[in-house]
């Protein structure tokens, strides 16, 4: 039998044998047939590789290397409020910048940099699997992919664009020196603070050319390039000064593994602190600080990425009212800045500063911001920074999670007519911690109404009343309302969380209030309409924005028996009596921090909500300083310049405007069918003590609100002495303000006593400089 014959007899055996089988198996391939797919396919691919790798070759730089400006408009869509994005950026040689910052760069974004083609499979499986499992869209670029993204490409998230780049960076390794590409990925990244390119970071951050760069001050640049407007650690909330500082040691400790950094070193290393930023060039006036609220709702939405943002080109339309931010404006100038005497009183009236927003209840739309005097002398927006306490515009938070909850963890109803104790100092029962908060001026109300103690902004009764509906219901409240979950100073594990020890910014207090004024219809508030740019081919990128529909906070009769209590607050036995001048219905809350170190009001007609706080920070150390002696008064309470501008601001902005009413649907107003118990006068209304005695004078001594530590006491308006039987508070209609009633009545004062100087609260890094959320406040 010759070969071919064998062959031959070879496969008819074989066919023979699979016709044998079941049918199933004998739809499957053989594995000759399997092999030779998979090899034809391989072929292909890498053929098809093959070609690619020839036909596409490394382009030109992209246009970005052209300056390009964005432009900000205000809500007409025509007027002009500022150009910014020309690419402030200064090539350097790889020689000129420092070794340690080259490897501080290398171990932050790709450790394998000096070892791989340009690209990682590896690390692109990585990230690929951890995006699956759910921690986040995950990066596994290069350098090198990184480099041909920035210099060559564009920033858009596509299929064609990622294969181009992959290509590229294959190419752009062979061709080039990693010194080369690693210079060119360093002078093109951008670092935050419109600098683009490690000379300009350089100079942005730490006021000094590259070369002068130390290892630390490196290491945090490199850090920048994961999150660069999010790292800024002058400008970052306090969680994401977290984030940016664990970078820098996550950096470091690459340096170590990589053997760039000894263990020595690496642990003699501090974190190197920043200069302040310096204003951009145009953005003076109020200018630089519009353009801030809306760079940071861009990019805090998902709606552009900083990096893309900063590149330039773009036409920005936002929800800036010019007319009302000119009002703004005017009115701390004339109910403020006028009264300021720097000269006469140096030691009280100098570095007081404004924090405003104004929002729109039925939109969300902001539009308007007071983020400081003059963007080019104060670059820090106070509009959005979140370090200072609200003290009691805070309280409104704790009525409506009370009215929620419908009654006290014994079951005794709440409802706006509930009556408590109002004993200055009075303990509070069931709470985390122990706390007796004094009230303002150490008064005891007696048996007060809810409703009343609201327009007296009484701390014993709100203390009680938020422990009464559930700490943790009254969180759950705030965030719902609009209150980021970020902030400091709510955490349920303090009682005296209840009395506005939170440090949400203007804004966001300005989007709780205006959820209340939209019963209970909650928007972020956004700054921006229209985004467009037109690119050099003539297509026009036109992203989609985000879509504003409200989320069900509170139910309308919640929200609306609020309002309802709110509305007495703007009455002439009110805290906030001053916003009477507005001649419109309103309602609104007084707040005054502990030691003074802050005062706000926050108010809102059926039409517009907005925000006004008032605090002193020392320009050097950034520390809060009292507001006590500003102006020559003793105290500054929320009811006096914060209500004055507010009123004079809203005024303005609401002038020619039909006067609306609140369309009000309240259903909490029933009194209690068991009123609160109370104690008599000179007794312990609780079992209760606290661990530590309340300072004289009622107001707490300490300097943080950690467990157990009282906020301060609610400067309101003054006292009058006498003291009228208590009884339940009808609320007073909205009418002009009678010049012979008092604005205090029926509370009894104490003898007064000396209080004790607190301690100023250490430097912070949020929203601009500023410290820790100063000792817990309350009004």
């Amino acid at each position: 039998m010759t070969l071919s014959t064998r062959r031959q007899a070879k496969r008819a055996a074989r066919r023979e044998a699979r016709r044998a089988l079941p049918l199933w198996r004998r739809l499957l391939p053989t594995w000759r047939v399997t092999f030779g797919t998979l090899t034809l396919l391989l072929l292909l691919a890498a053929g098809g590789f093959a070609v690619l790798y020839v036909i596409v070759p490394v382009p030109d730089p992209n246009a970005h290397a052209v300056a390009q400006n964005n432009i900000y408009l205000y809500a007409d869509g025509s007027t002009e409020i500022a150009r910014t994005g020309a690419v402030n950026r200064t090539d350097v040689t790889i020689d000129q910048i420092p070794l340690p910052t080259q490897q501080a760069v290398v171990s932050a974004e790709d450790r394998t940099f000096y070892q791989n083609r340009g690209i990682d499979l590896k690390g692109m499986l990585r990230a690929g699997w951890n995006t699956l499992l759910g921690k986040g869209m995950q990066g596994g670029s290069t350098i090198t992919q990184q480099y041909v993204k920035n210099y060559y490409l564009t920033q858009d998230r596509t299929i064609e664009r990622k294969g181009r780049e992959l290509l590229i960076a294959l190419k752009v390794d062979q061709q080039r020196d990693k010194r080369e590409i690693l210079a060119g990925y360093l002078n093109s990244s951008y670092f935050g603070r419109g600098a683009y390119g490690i000379q300009s970071a350089a100079h942005a951050y730490y006021g000094v050319d590259v070369s002068g760069l130390t290892p630390a001050q490196g290491a945090y640049l490199a850090s920048l390039l994961q999150a660069p407007s999010l790292y800024d650690v002058k400008t970052a909330t306090p969680a994401n000064r977290e984030k940016a500082v664990a970078r820098w040691n996550y950096t470091l400790d690459g340096m170590v593994q990589l053997g760039f950094l000894t263990p020595a070193d690496r642990a003699a290393t501090t974190f190197p602190d920043p200069i302040d930023p310096q204003p951009a060039t145009g953005l003076a006036g109020q200018a630089g600080y519009l353009v801030g609220v809306a760079d940071d709702y861009l990019v805090s939405s998902g709606t552009l990425d900083a990096a893309t943002l900063k590149a330039g080109g773009w036409r920005i339309t936002t929800t800036f009212d010019k007319p009302r931010q000119d009002a703004f404006v005017k009115a701390v100038q004339d109910r403020l800045t006028g009264e300021l005497d720097p000269r006469t009183r140096p030691a009280t009236d100098t570095d007081v500063r404004v924090a405003g927003a104004s929002v729109e209840p039925a939109t969300g739309r902001v539009v308007a911001v007071y983020g400081g005097p003059d963007y080019a002398k104060q670059p820090y927006n106070d509009a959005l920074r979140q370090d200072n306490q609200i003290g009691s515009t805070f309280k409104p938070i704790d009525l409506a999670a009370g009215l929620l909850a419908q009654h006290t963890l014994d079951g005794v109803p709440i409802t706006t007519e509930s009556r408590y104790d109002g004993s200055s100092e009075r303990p509070v029962t069931g709470g985390p911690t122990p706390y007796a908060p004094p009230n303002e001026d150490d008064v005891d109300y007696g048996s007060i109404t809810l409703r009343y103690a609201m327009v007296k902004s009484v701390n014993s009764v709100y203390a009680q009343e938020g422990v009464d509906a559930g700490l943790a219901r009254v969180r759950e409240t705030a965030v719902k309302l609009g209150i980021p979950d970020s902030v400091r100073g709510m955490d349920p594990a303090n009682t005296s969380m209840t009395l506005g020890t939170a440090t949400p910014s203007a804004l966001d207090l300005a989007g709780v209030y205006a959820t209340l004024a939209d019963h209970g219809q909650a928007r972020t508030p956004w700054s921006v309409v229209k985004l467009e740019r037109v690119n050099p081919g003539g297509a026009i990128d036109v992203p989609k924005m985000p879509e504003h529909d409200p989320t069900e906070a509170l139910d309308r009769e919640t929200a609306d028996s609020v309002t309802d209590v709110l509305r007495d607050v703007v009455s002439p036995r009110g805290t906030g009596a001053a916003a009477l001048d507005l001649n419109r219905p309103a309602a609104g809350k007084t707040g005054t921090t502990d030691s003074n170190l802050s005062a706000w009001f926050a108010g809102y007609t059926p039409e517009l909500a907005t925000t006004v706080g008032l605090f002193r920070e020392n320009p050097k150390t950034h520390a809060k300083e009292p507001l006590a002696g500003t102006a020559g008064l003793t105290r500054i309470n929320g009811g006096t310049f914060p209500t004055r501008i507010w009123t004079a601001y809203m005024a303005a902005a609401l002038d020619g405007a039909p006067t609306q009413d609140f369309d009000l649907r309240t259903g909490h107003g029933t009194p209690a069918a068991t009123p609160w118990p109370t104690a008599p006068a000179g007794t312990t209304p609780s079992a209760t003590t606290p661990t530590t005695a309340p300072a004289a004078g009622g107001e707490p001594a300490h300097a943080d609100p950690a467990p157990g530590t009282p906020p301060g006491h609610e400067p309101g308006t003054p006292t009058a002495t006498g003291r009228p039987a208590p009884g339940p508070v009808t609320p007073s209609p909205q009418a002009p303000r009678p010049t012979t009633e008092p604005e205090q009545p029926s509370p009894t004062p104490r003898p007064s006593q000396v209080q004790p100087t607190r301690p100023t609260a250490p430097p912070s890094a949020t929203g601009g400089p500023a410290s820790r959320p100063a000792a817990p406040p309350t009004p």
